[in-house]
């Protein structure tokens, strides 16, 4: 006879474990199935992000930006470093041992919580009935009252760039090289790109990125994106825009690709090659044809807004269904969904969800951008107010980039913020804040921020919305 539960989530990635943890809270029996294993084949919990994705790339971003600072800034602070060396085997550790406790750590918030811990593959059969395949032990059947699908995904492989070894690799196989290629290749150079090339050039080596898009970071507003790539470009990151890669071949000097662009076909030798083309729904045998699960043609779960599939009191939530893949999306909607079950009225607002890349400088937005303002057709106006005129990032000698609100001429209300400069990961939480309170840009003006800060960045440009900010000698607006 079957074990039944009250919630059976398949997935323990943000998505996944976050509303395993939520039914818990909520009084429901719940169990947790996930197939990953780490490097020594144990389980690990956590998904991508935790496991080879948001996690150990901030961790080697941040290593990583430590011993550029050593190298190159720290002078200007008079400070002298002599005799200074790099370890990637140790910053590889160091990053393996972060992501360990952090699996660990979500284990034992599964036990705090009564959550069953199931490492294997699940598989979603008619009637809310799940296959465990466990990675120890015999293939098993449970059966729930409800079911929330929280697969994730994975990178996009591409038939131009086979993965072959070390040579050709994805974002997770970039984050466990032990030595410093001289010459690195990525192609695609959205987020996952611009992250991994900014860690392999500031420990050395000299990269090229590869985008397909004539437009550098289409999704991001794009006065931002253009100043963002002269900095990166500026700190000798290779960015070729409108770059196709046709083929690649594995040769004795590294690897050799074949693209081209509107000047024709080009060569290219690299000793390792990053493949960073995006993500996909890892949906492959998520259930069985019985089941009936409806995909769309992306393979995505098809959803309703409430996250609701085809099926009754089946879910699917996170980067297996519609909108941005996000960690922290995959995690609210893993909240509203418990709490669904739970029969409270719960839901996500996507049109406060920020984005965030983790280069130097940082990019982070909210909302609107003035491209699919102008698109939509609506009226606003635009403050911007850059780092050069902020005393705090002059004392941190961070003053590239800028902070950039966007309103509703009519309104005055918030419809997007944009950010580039130093901590801009942090300093955004305050533009979604106030996108969720319905804010203007003058109740941002009207705020009294702490001096000196960077956040007074935030400030200045609300003020700029109205041509009134104080510390640069002309307001922008638009």
């Amino acid at each position: 006879m079957s074990k039944n539960y009250d919630v059976i989530i398949i997935g323990a990635g943000p998505a996944g474990y976050v509303a395993a943890i939520r039914c818990a809270q909520l009084g429901m029996k719940t169990a947790c199935i996930d197939d990953w294993l780490d490097k020594e084949g144990e389980p690990s919990p956590g998904g991508t992000c935790l496991n080879a994705g948001c996690i150990p790339s901030k961790a080697l971003l941040e290593s990583s930006e430590l011993f550029e600072r050593m190298q190159k800034d720290i002078g200007g602070h008079g400070i002298n470093v002599k005799g200074l060396e790099l370890d990637v085997a140790a910053m590889v550790d160091s990053k393996d041992r972060i992501v360990g406790d952090l699996t660990g750590g979500i284990i034992a918030l599964f036990r705090a919580h009564g959550i069953e811990w199931i490492p294997g593959h699940g598989q979603l059969l008619p009637d809310r009935q799940v296959r465990v395949t466990p990675h120890k032990g015999s293939r098993h059947t449970i059966s729930a009252e409800h079911v929330i699908l929280a697969t994730g995904s994975r990178p996009v492989q591409i038939d131009a760039a086979p993965l072959v070894n070390d040579r050709i690799v994805d974002s997770e196989g970039a984050l466990n090289w032990t030595d410093v290629p001289a010459r690195v290749g990525i192609i695609g150079a959205g987020v996952i790109g611009l992250e991994l090339g900014s860690v392999w050039q500031r420990l050395g080596a000299s990269v090229t990125l590869l985008e397909a898009q004539d437009v550098f970071l289409a999704i991001a507003d794009q006065q931002i994106a253009k100043a963002a790539l002269k900095m990166f470009q500026k700190q000798g990151l290779d960015i070729r825009l409108g770059a196709l890669v046709k083929s690649t071949k594995v040769i004795k000097s590294g690897v050799q690709l074949k693209y081209t662009d509107a000047e024709g076909e080009h060569s290219l030798t690299v000793d390792r090659l990053i493949v960073a083309v995006g993500r996909s729904p890892h949906t492959q045998d998520i259930a069985t044809a019985e089941a009936d699960l409806l995909l769309d043609e992306g393979g995505f779960i098809h959803v309703d807004d409430k996250c609701c599939t085809n099926l009754p009191c089946v879910y699917a939530i996170g980067d297996a269904v519609r909108g941005p893949m996000l960690a922290h999306k995959g995690s609210e909607e893993g909240i509203a969904v418990a709490e669904q079950i739970a029969g409270q009225n719960s839901e996500v607002n996507y049109a406060a969800i920020a984005s965030v890349i983790y280069t130097k400088p940082e990019l982070a937005w909210v909302g609107q951008t003035e491209e699919s303002l102008r698109q939509a057709g609506v009226d606003y106006h635009s403050g911007v107010f850059p780092f050069t005129a902020s005393g705090r990032a002059r004392a941190m000698r961070e003053t590239g980039g800028m902070v950039k609100v966007l309103s509703d001429t009519g309104s005055d209300r918030v419809l997007g913020v944009h950010i580039l400069g130093v901590h801009a990961s942090e300093l955004i939480g305050q533009a979604v804040l106030a996108m969720e309170f319905d804010a203007s840009s003058e109740d941002i003006a009207r705020t009294i921020f702490a001096h000196p800060t960077l956040s007074e960045a935030l400030h200045e440009a609300a003020l700029a919305v109205d041509n009134r900010a104080l510390h640069i000698a002309r307001s922008r607006r638009s």
